[in-house]
């Protein structure tokens, strides 16, 4: 097949290619959304203590604090294709494990702890994986679209197709989710052996080689621990990207403190009834989803850097006059307000990074990034609660009240941010995405046609 596109056709989309990509991680994301549903309502069948069901959240976000790093080195040093199989082919194991415990009813809430511990592990696998192989396959320029369509297909499949289809298929007979669990990560491990060899990240490494003949070598030789700070040092040396790791860190902190209590804010002070809470969180994944379909269009009209700035003041703002003003018109307007603002910002941030840091890096500066991200976010949580100790209102009021302080104060910053395709990290760039093109020994990515 030629490796040539007319403009007309490259215009039209992000390519056959990264069609293979989006596929594959869609039956993921499938697998995802029934795991994230059934979870909390195994656990309710096994107890009704509620510390051991808040655990299973502090069990989900535990392995990013492990493993991230650890991750992150292995997608830089693995075909990346072979670390999204592996990360599905576990969790299709896991699948088949939970539904033989259930089928012999012999699942209790300590196994269940376990699988999500492993389960967790296996997420930061592949979420480091599927993003650094993205930016294989797309150019800068088509970064931001690309996220776009992950983050919404993610957003539809988790919340409109998989939440709903488990919770009803959970009442008929529980193994019926437990089958189409171990069904769909099954698919994802089938797709990801499919995905051509663009996206197995090696043209990074050989593009290191060309660069210098020394640092290929080096890099494969070097101890699996002194890798391990190979992405700090990566951000640290970029005042950019170290601003807004510490920036977002901080903003990451605040907004889990101010939805800590989210469900009791809902229900007592929003006097929202317990059978609304699901359409109440639905506002909040409709305005995900908006966000999703508008972000890379906000991004070519006014620029990355801009509509960043701008979502972040929105969402610290919505998220203040939430507790301002705590009647439900206000809360579900707000809240998808400010999960669409987030929805933006993250698609744009990703964008960002994948561009600034160079292919070999990725796995291991999204590590970093996440470990100290979402390892922090369980502190503002922790902390959240315990302000709303003394008033439900008071986390949303002083987190959303210090988001939008923290927006003012690094506005001019963000606004300075470049767009994807104007920063160059010394990658090559990626073939023709129409195009299903092999790499060759030595044989570098092919020149994308120009685009509009």
């Amino acid at each position: 097949m030629s490796s040539e596109a007319t403009p007309g056709s490259e215009r039209r989309g992000l390519g056959r290619t990264f069609a293979n990509v989006f596929t594959a991680n869609l039956a993921s994301s499938l697998g995802d959304g029934i795991a994230r549903t059934a979870a909390p309502l195994l656990a309710a069948r096994l107890t009704d203590d509620p510390v051991l069901i808040a655990g299973l959240a502090a069990l989900a976000m535990l392995p990013w604090l492990l493993f991230a790093l650890p991750s992150g080195i292995l997608v830089d040093r693995m075909d990346r294709r072979h670390a999204l199989a592996l990360a599905a082919s576990v969790r299709t194991v896991l699948a088949v494990g939970l539904l033989a415990l259930v089928w012999t009813d012999a699942l209790t809430i300590w196994w269940l702890y376990l699988l999500i511990f492993v389960y967790g592990a296996c997420e930061t696998l592949y979420d480091g994986a599927i993003r650094a192989v993205v930016p294989s396959v797309v150019p800068k320029k088509k970064l931001s679209r690309a996220n776009a369509r992950i983050e919404g297909a993610e957003l539809v499949v988790q919340n409109f197709a998989a939440a709903p289809l488990t919770s009803a298929l959970f009442a008929v007979a529980v193994l019926i989710p437990l089958g189409l669990l171990g069904a769909a990560y099954g698919l994802a491990v089938v797709l990801a052996v499919l995905l051509p060899q663009i996206a197995s990240g090696r043209q990074f490494r050989a593009s290191a080689e060309r660069a210098s003949d020394s640092s290929l070598p080096a890099e494969k030789a070097e101890p699996f621990r002194r890798q391990l700070v190979d992405g700090w040092r990566f951000i640290m040396a970029n005042r950019q990207l170290r601003t807004l790791w510490f920036f977002t860190t901080a903003t990451g902190l605040l907004y889990a403190a101010s939805s800590a209590t989210l469900v009791l804010f809902v229900l007592q002070t929003l006097a929202i009834p317990e059978a609304a809470f699901g359409l109440f969180l639905l506002s909040g994944a409709v305005g995900g989803l908006i966000g999703s379909v508008v972000a890379s269009r906000l991004q070519g009209r006014f620029g990355l850097g801009a509509i960043m700035a701008a979502m972040n003041l929105i969402a610290g703002a919505a998220t203040l006059v939430m507790g301002m003003w705590s009647v439900a018109a206000v809360g579900v307007i707000g809240f998808a307000v400010a999960s669409g603002s987030v929805t933006i910002w993250n698609i744009l941030m990703m964008s960002y990074r994948q561009a600034i840091v160079p292919g070999r890096l990725l796995g291991r500066v999204h590590g970093t990034w996440r470990t100290l991200l979402w390892g922090s976010m369980p502190l503002g949580s922790v902390i959240g609660g315990a302000i709303a100790l003394v008033d439900l209102r008071l986390p949303w009021i002083i987190g959303g009240g210090l988001m939008t302080l923290l927006a003012l104060v690094f506005y001019r910053f963000l606004m300075g941010l470049p767009n994807p395709d104007d920063i160059d990290n010394g990658d090559e760039p990626p073939p023709v995405t129409d195009a299903l093109p092999t790499i060759g020994s030595g044989t570098p990515p092919g020149q994308p046609t120009a685009d509009r």
